[in-house]
């Protein structure tokens, strides 16, 4: 891989995150924002993307849980990323009951798609899921 600042640059590089998201939408387009749930909020229900999307969490902590993925925690300062198309969101609440939550998310989106597509609960049923 070749590095991404040559050395000429007095700069300070991070990576947080590198993935190979599984594909890109043809025609996508990009799209970014930023969420903020307040403390214990349980965020969005259950969803899916209709392209990848990757993310960080700027204040707080979230309950990050993918499809076939045990919920994790995602705290302040660090990247989380999701591959969209089938692949259920199942969480992205705030983990905290003190304090709000607050990341940003890119997504590669598929134009006449919504960016967010709930799952119905008979499909939650029938892969065994429920809020923990």
């Amino acid at each position: 891989m070749q590095p991404f600042v040559e050395e000429v640059f007095s700069m300070s590089l991070t990576v947080l995150q590198e993935a190979k998201p599984p594909f890109v939408p043809e025609g996508a387009h990009a799209m970014t924002i930023v969420i903020e749930y307040p403390p214990g909020d349980s965020g969005t229900p259950p969803h899916r993307h209709p392209g990848p999307a990757f993310g960080y969490v700027l204040e707080g902590e979230m309950v990050f849980e993918l499809e076939g993925e045990p919920p994790r925690v995602v705290r302040a300062g660090e990247a989380f990323w999701e591959p969209g198309g089938d692949v259920i969101h199942y969480q992205d609440g705030n983990n905290r009951d003190d304090v709000p939550v607050r990341f940003t998310v890119t997504m590669l989106c598929e134009p006449g798609k919504p960016m967010v597509d709930l799952v119905d609960e008979e499909e939650l049923r029938a892969k065994g899921w429920s809020k923990k």
